[in-house]
C-alpha cells in the first residue's frame, strides 16, 4: 500500500527531474558561439548612451501593489459568491468583517493619494 503522500512526492520528483533535464539539455545542445558582441547588451540596433540606471516613480509601485491586493480579492470574494448558501450565517459575518477590512484600506490609500494618476 503506497503511503498518503506518495503521489505528491512523486510528482514533486518529476517536476524537478523534467526542470533539470531541460536545463542541461539546452546547456549541451545550445550552440557555442562566444564572442563580445553577444555578450553586450542588446538594445533595439541603437548603441547604449548614459547610464542604465532608470529611476521609476513610486506610484507606480504603489498602484500595481493595490491592483494585485484587489485582484486578490476577487480570488477569495468569488468563491464564496457562488457558495453563499451553504456556508451559513456565521460566513457571511466572517465576509463582510474582511469586506470591510478591504474597503477600509482602498479608502485609506484613496485619503492619502495613492489611486491618483498625475
Amino acid at each position: 500500500m503506497m503511503p498518503a503522500y506518495a503521489a505528491v512526492y512523486a510528482m514533486v520528483l518529476l517536476g524537478v527531474a523534467f526542470a533539470a533535464v531541460t536545463l542541461i539539455a539546452a546547456k549541451l545542445l545550445r550552440p557555442k558561439v562566444e564572442y563580445a558582441r553577444k555578450l553586450t547588451t542588446y538594445e533595439c540596433g541603437m548603441p547604449a548612451v548614459g547610464t542604465t540606471e532608470v529611476k521609476l516613480n513610486i506610484r507606480f509601485y504603489v498602484f500595481a501593489l493595490l491592483f494585485v491586493l484587489f485582484d486578490a480579492e476577487t480570488l477569495f470574494v468569488y468563491p464564496w459568491a457562488v457558495a453563499t448558501k451553504s456556508v451559513g450565517p456565521v460566513a457571511i459575518v466572517e465576509m463582510g468583517i474582511f469586506l470591510t477590512i478591504l474597503f477600509l484600506g482602498l479608502a485609506y490609500a484613496w485619503v492619502k493619494g495613492a489611486l491618483q494618476w498625475e
